[in-house]
């Protein structure tokens, strides 16, 4: 008996696995299509529309499915004086690090199913948010290890670059949730996510109870520090220098075929989990405003009965929209604004992101120190 409940929990945690990994890699080759699309749109272009099968195009939805082909039959080129294994090594740890990154975010509530509760979440993690920034950090490993093995001076400069942005923004991007720890007394992002389904009535007689208790109303400055050092973490444009492949040498300049397609990917893969990030952390999650498990208890007084299945499809819904809200943002960002040069990259990250997060740390526990003392 015991044995089968085991199997049962690993079966569900596999078919979860796999659901999440499905969405996201799917998402990501979308991002190809999108990133084209949407510059096109702001740049009065029709972009891809090339690609067609049988005559069709589909808006140019076939071109993520050209390039992914052409990588695979492109020549994979390896330097003369390279290390082989750690060449091959680099895109793979690179892409693995930000995929298993995705185990720790809930896109759900609990799942009843013949009296078994299914929680919406890969792995549980009681640290999810420490686990997160774990995997984020072992990514710098692929980047240092591709410029490495290729023994060019060049790529070796361009990880070192890479390198340098990505662990200084990490610091910042840490002490930005110090406060969100702070306020929720928790590090796994299911309690998190479910704390934001309260409101403000408490210290806000009257409009509170119309307010969310989300994590950008909490914490506002730390939303914006959050973003602007996850977006760093990506390294797409504006803080794009690691790569740069046309002005800047980067990191993976001796990669070609599938290897370059994998750090092409990984920028997409880690732009999808920086837009879940913000969403559990800042946007509720899967919370929907007004919504409980017993139904919608709107403000002015009205309710409105929802059934389980109905409440937690609403719950992912929910969470897929907001994902895909900053995905079109940070698309649009990246289409608006130009490249940092690298001393103003570093200083944007150490003169004011780093500072601005600390002094945020220390009011927000200023405030819950006072509150506290008030009961």
């Amino acid at each position: 008996m015991i044995a089968a409940l085991v199997f049962a929990d690993i079966g569900i945690k596999l078919a979860l696995a796999g659901i999440v990994f499905f969405g996201v890699l799917n998402l990501a080759g979308l991002h190809t299509w999108v990133e084209r699309k949407q510059s096109a749109i702001m740049q009065d272009r029709i972009g891809a529309n090339r690609a067609s099968i049988f005559g069709i195009k589909l808006f140019g939805l076939f071109h993520p499915l050209a390039d992914a082909i052409k990588m695979f039959f492109k020549e994979d080129f390896i330097p003369a004086n390279g290390d082989r294994l750690l060449h091959t090594l680099a895109p793979f740890l690179s892409v693995f690090f930000a995929l298993v990154a995705f185990a720790g975010i809930p896109f759900g509530d609990r799942l009843m199913v013949g009296g078994r509760a299914i929680n919406l979440q890969v792995a549980g993690i009681y640290i999810g948010i420490l686990y997160i920034f774990a995997m984020l950090s072992l990514g710098v490993y692929g980047v240092i290890l591709a410029g490495f093995s290729s023994r060019n001076n060049y790529a070796l400069l361009g990880s070192l670059r890479a390198t340098a942005q990505m662990i200084s923004y990490e610091i910042a991007l840490g002490l930005s949730i110090i406060g969100l720890v702070m306020i929720f007394s928790t590090m796994d992002l299911q309690q998190m996510v479910r704390a934001q389904g309260g409101d403000f009535s408490r210290w806000l007689p009257g409009i509170g109870r119309w307010i969310p208790m989300w994590g950008i109303f909490l914490q506002p400055v730390a939303f914006f520090v959050f973003l602007t050092a996850a977006l760093a973490e990506t390294k797409r444009v504006p803080f794009d220098l690691p790569e740069g492949e046309s002005e800047i040498i980067g990191y993976f300049v001796e990669y070609s075929g599938m290897k370059f397609g994998l750090f092409f990917m990984t920028d997409f893969i880690e732009t999808v989990l920086v837009a879940c990030l913000a969403t559990t952390l800042f946007f509720g999650g899967w919370q929907v405003p007004y919504l409980h498990p017993d139904g919608f208890h709107f403000p002015w007084g009205a309710t409105a009965a929802v059934g389980h299945l109905v409440y937690v499809g609403l719950g992912i819904a929910s969470f897929s929209l907001k994902v895909l809200a900053f995905c079109w943002l940070f698309m649009a960002i990246r289409w608006t604004l130009p490249r940092f040069r690298y001393d103003q990259l570093m200083k944007l990250g150490w003169i004011y992101l780093f500072p601005i997060a600390l002094v945020n740390v220390l009011v927000t526990a200023g405030i819950l120190a006072f509150l506290g003392a008030r009961g």
